[in-house]
């Protein structure tokens, strides 16, 4: 399976001048709705990312809101666990209500992109407050080239060393280039 061909085969990789999640700018993005809107290929990319973790002992797969929902449930489907996603209230990660998790628990959590990995420690800060062990992260695009850590095994579809900059550093806003801002978040 070759994520970089899905990934230009949905026209998902953009190039331009974008502002991130994290509040970074770059010049390339990957708009993971172009892939999340079909089905097929979330199967595909959800499959192999399964297959990276079936090897591990866990009882839930976590995936944050909004991203991480559907990829996180088909990685579960494939590994017949449980699924559960958070969200953020009041600014902060919390466990969707509803959701019964155990101290003792272990789990994986699945993310779409990461570049900075706010979004995944804080789901980990969330995890490890209800005792629940974080065994792996799983990653449909790394965009740090690899170089991200969370402490536990991080298994990525793809790695990309796809620059991003503090807006203050942005050679695109020197240049004046507009900038887009795709996708939506409730991260503050």
């Amino acid at each position: 399976m070759n994520i970089e061909a899905i990934l230009q085969e949905t026209n998902a990789l953009l190039t331009g001048h974008f502002k991130l999640t994290s509040g970074r700018h770059s010049d390339k993005y990957v708009e993971k709705i172009k892939i999340i809107n079909q089905p097929d290929k979330v199967s595909i990319i959800c499959s192999e990312l399964a297959k990276r973790l079936e090897d591990l002992d866990v009882d839930i797969i976590v995936g944050p809101a909004m991203g991480g929902i559907v990829l996180a449930f088909e990685v579960a489907k494939n590994l017949g666990k449980k699924f559960v996603f958070t969200q953020r209230k009041n600014g902060e990660m919390t466990i969707r209500s509803g959701f019964d998790l155990k101290a003792g628990q272990k789990a994986i959590i699945i993310e779409d992109i990461v570049t900075t990995g706010g979004s995944v420690r804080e789901v980990m800060k969330t995890l490890k407050e209800l005792e629940v062990e974080i065994v792996a992260v799983g990653l449909i695009v790394d965009r740090t080239g690899g170089k991200i850590d969370f402490g536990v095994r991080t298994e990525s579809l793809l790695s990309l060393d796809i620059k991003s900059y503090e807006p203050s550093e942005c050679p695109l806003c020197k240049k004046n280039i507009p900038i887009n801002i795709p996708g939506s978040s409730d991260k503050k």
